[in-house]
């Protein structure tokens, strides 16, 4: 009788457990779904950004710098844009200006990106950065 019992809370067990993996599996998309931002390219008068972001994460702008990879501060900056946040993988092109304190920027030149989804508050919510050089 204790084994049939043993064997029956394991039976249990394993259906609660079976039925919470099923359930977490249905609402992957929704609980998988992250923002996202990459830079695919840099030439000196724009940055080219892939990125995604839901409407509920507070997204507001799209932010890049641009310089030396060893600066301590930018040599361009990018003009804000403001993205759709959809959840879909968007293309955005930041223009380039050149930032206070900041050298020109020369094709051929290799640089760091950095960019950034960012809130009201201009804190980052993702961001990413790479070295390449510009085009």
């Amino acid at each position: 009788m204790v084994t049939t019992r043993i064997r029956q809370r394991s039976a249990s067990t394993a259906i609660a457990l079976a039925a919470l993996g099923a359930a977490l599996i249905s609402t992957a998309p929704a609980a998988f779904a992250a923002d996202t931002i990459e830079v695919s390219g840099a030439s000196t008068s724009a940055v080219a950004i892939d990125y995604a972001c839901d409407a509920d994460a507070g997204v507001v702008a799209i932010q890049a710098l641009v310089g030396d990879p060893n600066a301590d501060h930018p040599s361009a900056q990018g003009t804000p844009v403001t993205p759709t946040c959809d959840g879909s993988r968007h293309q955005a092109t930041i223009a380039l200006s050149t930032a206070t304190g900041g050298g020109p920027l020369a094709s051929g030149q290799v640089v760091q990106v950095r960019a950034g989804l960012v809130d009201e508050n201009q804190m980052v919510i993702k961001g990413t950065a790479k070295v390449l050089p510009l085009e």
